[in-house]
């Protein structure tokens, strides 16, 4: 795949990706507990798993370079909901009385939406960058086998990187700090096993994707500074 080119495939890959971080953002708020035990998790953990499921996918088949350009977009456009949000939020109250409510109810969500994003962003992007980054370097180490191994181990790094800076960021003067981080222990406990149950089928499709578009990158001689966006 050249430079100047992105396949279907690619788009579509980066597209959810994209898609599955901006929502998780709205659902980080809502927490719940599990079957009546005394853990609580965020209703993020449903979603934000796949977004690094399909970060190991990109860096698999892709490479780190064109993974890194897909953090980066991400980054930009998750900024751009949260500012939206944010102005949506400072709009003056509807003249209806009737309408009040849903307008309080609306910006009780989506107040948090721009202090979720702005930790999201910096979790984000530090979590999947050490993610694509053990990914990629594990799988020019070994060769390219055992890909099973090397999606756990990423994934977990770029978890543990992702939740210790997110919760606390996100809590902070709302649960005690003690509380945030058991519940980001708790998040990534739960999201490396989420990532451990779909591992048949993210393999599948990272086979898949590589039998499709003929591809398998190998990252030699390339550089892993995380700011040469324009080199992908």
């Amino acid at each position: 795949m050249s430079k100047s080119h992105f396949s279907t495939r690619f788009v579509l890959i980066a597209t959810t990706l994209i898609v599955c971080l901006i929502t998780s953002n709205f659902f980080v708020p809502r927490l719940w507990q599990v079957a009546g035990l005394p853990i609580q998790l965020s209703g993020a953990v449903l979603l934000f798993p796949v977004s690094y499921i399909l970060n190991d996918c990109l860096t698999e088949v892709y490479g780190y370079r064109k993974a890194r350009f897909v953090i980066w977009l991400a980054f930009v456009l998750s900024a751009f909901v949260a500012m939206m949000a944010q102005l949506v939020c400072w709009l003056p109250g509807p003249l209806q009385e009737s309408s009040r409510p849903v307008a309080e109810a609306f910006n009780s969500l989506f107040a948090m939406v721009p202090r979720t994003t702005v930790a999201s962003l910096f979790a984000f992007f530090v979590g999947s960058t050490v993610n694509a980054w053990i990914m990629s370097r594990m799988k020019v180490a070994s060769q390219g086998r055992g890909f099973a191994w090397r999606a756990i181990v990423s994934s977990l790094g770029g978890e543990v990187a992702d939740s210790l800076i997110f919760f606390p960021a996100v809590f902070w003067g709302v649960l005690p700090l003690g509380a945030a981080l058991q519940l980001a222990v708790t998040q990534i406990c739960a999201k490396v096993l989420y990532e451990v149950l779909a591992l048949p089928l993210t393999a599948w499709f990272a086979r898949s994707v590589k039998r499709a578009e003929g591809i398998d990158t190998f990252d030699t001689n390339i550089k892993y500074n995380p700011f040469r966006i324009s080199d992908f």
